[in-house]
């Protein structure tokens, strides 16, 4: 999954907001690299982010989706507000990726009216203030708890389970420690089943460990994107697909070899 960001803020400085042509171009090289599923985000959620009011989200998302909607490769939209997702679906989107875990009222309603996949995030907290002092008893424990009840009220819902893809969550709402814990357990963070989504690229989990400022992660992201599809990630939510697709190429020939 290929990252294109719209945002003014990105934690990685990638943002692309207000210069649709530029979106455009880089969500092209994302898909020229490789990418299956190309994942677009009009809100910042670094941590500290502060709200993106819905009609700018909108202004900034739906020029730039209704033309990469047309190229032949799924389009996940990265939101959590329902009349963004409606917006988003109507305007040819594949997927939709909740990092609230479709607690927002009317989210699920939203797609269980459509066919669409959707991606259900867990998050301790809001962006603004997620990472200042995250607590957890049991962190796999409590992260899986979290997605299988949001599996239940989508099921009740009549959402079909091979619609949902399931991820942790890593650095929302958690410190180093939890991450590591949620990377060590990562299928058993999600109700048996179902396909896990791991989004590491260029966090501050990898700055930590090792001491590189965000610029600097390539070689740390692409090797947490393998270690993730060794412990059972089906899905890997990165910045770097081309160095990503090589790495995994690689792994890939050498298992089945």
């Amino acid at each position: 999954m290929g990252i294109v960001n719209l945002t003014p803020d990105s934690f990685t400085g990638d943002g692309l907001v207000g210069d649709i042509d530029t979106a455009i171009l880089h969500a092209r090289k994302q898909f020229e690299s490789g990418a299956d599923i190309l994942d677009i985000g009009a809100e910042s959620s670094r941590p500290g982010a502060v709200p993106t009011p819905q009609g700018e989200e909108l202004q900034r998302l739906i020029p730039v989706l209704r033309e990469i909607s047309t190229w032949g490769v799924p389009v996940s939209v990265d939101t959590y507000k329902p009349a963004v997702m409606r917006a988003a679906l109507d305007a040819g989107a594949s997927m939709i990726n909740d990092i609230c875990g479709l607690t927002q009222q009317g989210a699920i309603s939203v797609l269980a009216d459509s066919d669409c996949a959707l991606c259900i995030m867990h998050m301790q907290g809001e962006p603004g203030s997620m990472q200042q002092a995250p607590h957890y008893a049991n962190v796999v424990g409590e992260v899986r708890g979290f997605l299988s009840q949001r599996v239940a009220d989508c099921r009740q819902a009549g959402i079909e389970d091979g619609r949902i893809v399931l991820d942790p969550g890593f650095g929302f709402g958690k410190s180093l420690e939890h991450n590591l814990a949620l990377f060590r357990a990562l299928t058993a963070s999600v109700p048996d089943g179902f396909p896990v989504l791991a989004g590491l690229s260029r966090k501050s989990m990898l700055g930590a460990i090792t001491g590189r400022p965000v610029g600097e992660r390539v070689a740390a992201s692409v090797t947490a994107a393998v270690l993730a599809v060794q412990k059972g990630a089906k899905i890997v939510r990165v910045h770097d697909v081309e160095a990503t697709r090589d790495a995994l190429a690689v792994m890939a020939a050498i298992e089945q070899g």
